[in-house]
């Protein structure tokens, strides 16, 4: 039986024993003729087989805990100029130097050179390919690049790869593609390293571009999702950009990620999102944002009008395909935690559980913090046990001086 979330009583033991029994979903890479170094397992996924019930429903919550705190004034180079209207203009929350953007006043390689004609498909896939900082010379004004192939990062190349958009350039995958592709365990972009799976290059930055029309639907490699971009191993950020109508597979039970879709990162180090804007986008689990065993630090940044459509939870509930669950964020795993501070995550929607966000740490390990934020109108249309959120990890979510209903 389906219990909404206005059910006041539930018993989560049923659903343990189904996640304690789940197998990894996340297959390795397709090593084709190589022989593939050793990696770890990737962590067992974990969403009810049954539909959980929910917990008696918590009343909004707001003001509670310390005041914001100042927003750290970046040095006013090009990396500052932010994809127009992306971040929270109310977010305050400070940045640490980790998720500060990238100075890429001296770039090692330049898409275009000077006129919109000369950014084209493959001066961007060719750039990343080769790595470095990279920046954009497409004349004075906006200019959408309409991506023909998907950029992939070679993990031979670097160590750093930065993408700087200056604030004038969109990334279009046509809703045909995904736009970039990272993955150190991707036998065809090269092995570096006889641990894939935790090495700590490439360091994949993108800042002050859009992402739009993103659609890896089919693309399986490594579980699929990640509409925009997908990311394996390595380290990876985002600042200063949006993502917007970016599409993934709208059925299966774990994966996910409309815009961003990352596994592995160098010693579970949390992957950055900072000042930016997710919007539009619809993927099976995570509407926006999808990960398993990874960390997120979300400061000053928006996520609106998402959607997870999916069906069926995980493992999926007979005759479905499963998903349906993170309208705008999905995360699962053992050991890992998810950040928000000065962000709104507002009228995204889950078809199963967690309109606003998904959060299930196997091990119970894993801590969700919400910081100076508003939750709100983020309807859960199968379970939740707080408003717009389904939490199972260490004890309960830590809700400061934020507002969640």
């Amino acid at each position: 039986m389906r219990l909404r979330s206005s059910t006041a009583t539930v018993a989560f033991g049923l659903a343990v024993a189904a996640l304690a029994a789940c197998s990894p979903s996340v297959p390795s890479a397709d090593p084709r003729d190589a022989q593939a170094p050793a990696s770890g397992a990737a962590p067992a996924p974990s969403v009810p087989g049954q539909t959980p019930g929910a917990q008696a429903t918590p009343a909004a919550q707001a003001g509670l805990g310390s005041r914001p705190t100042a927003s750290a004034s970046p040095t006013p180079t090009r990396t500052s100029r932010g994809a127009p209207n992306s971040g929270n203009p109310g977010g305050r929350v400070s940045v640490p130097a980790a998720g500060q953007a990238i100075d890429t006043s001296k770039p090692t390689r330049t898409v275009g050179n000077g006129t919109a004609d000369s950014c084209t498909s493959a001066a961007v896939i060719r750039a990343v390919a080769a790595g470095g900082i990279i920046t954009f010379d497409c004349g004075p004004d906006p200019v959408t690049i309409r991506m023909t192939a998907t950029a992939k990062v070679r993990n031979a190349n670097g160590p750093q790869v930065v993408l700087d958009g200056g604030g004038k350039v969109t990334l279009s995958g046509q809703g045909k593609r995904r736009i970039l592709y990272m993955n150190t365990c991707d036998a065809l972009q090269g092995w570096t390293t006889s641990h894939c799976d935790n090495q700590d290059h490439p360091r994949l930055t993108v800042q002050n571009l859009t992402f739009t029309d993103g659609d890896s639907t089919g693309q399986r490699t490594d579980g699929g999702g990640g509409g925009a971009i997908f990311v394996r191993g390595g380290r990876f950020k985002v600042v200063n950009s949006r993502f917007v109508d970016n599409r993934c597979d709208r059925s299966g039970p774990d994966l996910g990620g409309a815009a961003i879709r990352v596994l592995d990162q160098h010693d579970d180090q949390p992957v950055y999102v900072v000042n930016s804007t997710f919007t539009g986008g619809s993927c099976a689990n995570g509407g926006a944002l999808s990960s398993i065993g990874v960390s997120w630090v979300v400061l000053n940044s928006v996520l609106r009008d998402n959607e997870a459509v999916g069906e069926g939870a995980n493992p999926a509930r007979s005759g479905t395909p499963g998903g349906g669950s993170g309208g705008a964020i999905y995360c699962d795993g053992n050991k890992f935690s998810v950040r928000l501070a000065g962000t709104v995550v507002e009228d995204n929607d889950a078809r199963e559980g967690g309109g606003a966000v998904f959060f299930v740490s196997n091990d119970r390990t894993g801590t969700l913090r919400i910081e100076n934020s508003t939750l709100r109108r983020n309807p859960s249309h199968g379970f939740e046990n707080h408003p717009g959120i389904f939490y199972l990890g260490s004890g309960k979510p830590t809700f400061t001086a934020s507002t969640v209903r």
